[in-house]
């Protein structure tokens, strides 16, 4: 019997009973780590606009990052896709802007050198992000450029010799003011395919500034990077991409963690707004004995347990390898819509004490903004889906 702590009331059907005992355990090892290590500072730091620096050692500690990379991943050799989004969903269920760091090195950042490199570059990088020694991000998004980043990327890479010059500029780059390792795409001037690189901490010619004044994910570092003639070594040029199509499977698996991600937001918010209805009073009686608040927790709880019903089914497909565009986009667009309803219906049962940073909710709703916009947005994902069924694309 887990302790009471533990249990999630938002898992009305039991999804955490679908995965293994020893994966239980390792999530419920970062449920404690959130609780304990991470829900003390949240609010702090989102106010400030900082990230903690001092968690990095604290999740070097856990030891969870690299559980998906065969080979580099402790205790297990390779967890399942299921494991994986449930981590994810755990680290959002307490705060979304910590998950995204996480996320950005663990998901964006590892992955593209797990499936971008070769075995050299894995063995170079993997085992000290793994331990987080060295800290990843991923610089694809670009200032002037958004959904049309497989054509119209500006950055540019000219190969010299065994080294290639990057010039261009990134921006909303997570981790990049204290990342040692940042991912860096660009379209090769010679060949006009996009290439990825990965550029380390004070190259010369790459400076990261500090993006101030957001309204969401206020916790993580963005960045707004300018790249002026930054020397790579051939040897840092992951080897395995050779096109935007090989991008593109990157894509497809970290679209799918930012579901994961919206789910987590759902259930934090809910289970925030289910505690204060208990607790809240007004006309003598609780306020959870209200029909229309009733009615807007169990719609929350519907958005939570069929948003979950559908990641499973995508972890599922992950697994098995036959997960395509279309299942992540689908995935990602409705899970964020209805993330979108929780966190709305959550602040509202908080009526004026909503907007306020020291009942947490605020911050859920929001974070969840940034969520809904980020890997792609939810009219883009709705137009892969919609080009999938159709066989007619609107959009290009």
């Amino acid at each position: 019997m887990q302790p009471l702590e533990d249990q999630l009331t938002a898992d009305f059907y039991d999804y955490e009973g679908l995965l293994p005992d020893e994966e239980r355990k390792l999530l419920l090892r970062a449920r404690t780590f959130m609780r304990t290590e991470v829900k003390p500072l949240v609010n702090e730091y989102w106010a400030r606009g900082e990230f903690p620096k001092e968690l990095i050692g604290k999740f070097r500690e856990l030891g969870l990052a690299g559980v998906a990379y065969e080979g580099y991943g402790d205790p297990l050799p390779a967890s399942s896709h299921l494991l994986t989004g449930m981590l994810a969903m755990e680290y959002s269920r307490t705060d979304a802007s910590v998950a995204t760091f996480f996320g950005v090195h663990n998901g964006l950042a590892m992955y593209s050198v797990y499936q971008g490199g070769n075995q050299e570059q894995r063995d170079r990088w993997l085992p000290k992000m793994a331990a987080m020694d060295k800290i990843g991000a991923f610089a694809m998004t670009e200032p002037l450029g958004g959904s049309d980043v497989a054509g119209g990327m500006r950055t540019t890479a000219k190969r010299e010799g065994d080294t290639w010059i990057l010039n261009g500029s990134k921006k909303w780059i997570g981790n990049a003011t204290f990342a040692d390792l940042v991912v860096v795409w660009a379209r090769d001037v010679d060949d006009n395919n996009v290439k990825g690189f990965v550029v380390e901490k004070d190259s010369p010619g790459f400076v990261p500034v500090k993006i101030e004044n957001k309204i969401a994910f206020r916790i993580v570092e963005n960045a707004e990077i300018t790249l002026t003639d930054v020397r790579v070594p051939e040897a840092n040029r992951l080897q395995n991409i050779d096109s935007f199509r090989d991008v593109a499977e990157i894509l497809r698996a970290t679209r799918g963690g930012v579901a994961w991600q919206a789910l987590g937001v759902m259930i934090g918010a809910y289970e925030l707004a289910l505690d204060y209805a208990k607790e809240r009073k007004q006309f003598g009686r609780p306020i959870a004995r209200f029909q229309l608040v009733q009615d807007m927790l169990v719609k929350s709880l519907g958005n939570i347990t069929a948003s979950w019903g559908m990641l499973v089914q995508l972890a599922r497909l992950q697994d098995a390898g036959i997960f395509k565009d279309e299942h992540s986009s689908l995935a990602k667009a409705f899970v964020t819509s209805r993330m979108r309803e929780v966190v709305a219906w959550s602040r509202e049962i908080f009526g004026g004490n909503g907007i306020v940073l020291d009942y947490d909710i605020a911050r859920f709703f929001a974070d969840a903004e940034a969520i809904y916009s980020f890997e792609g947005t939810r009219e883009m994902n709705t137009l892969i889906v919609g080009k999938s069924i159709t066989g007619e694309s609107a959009f290009v």
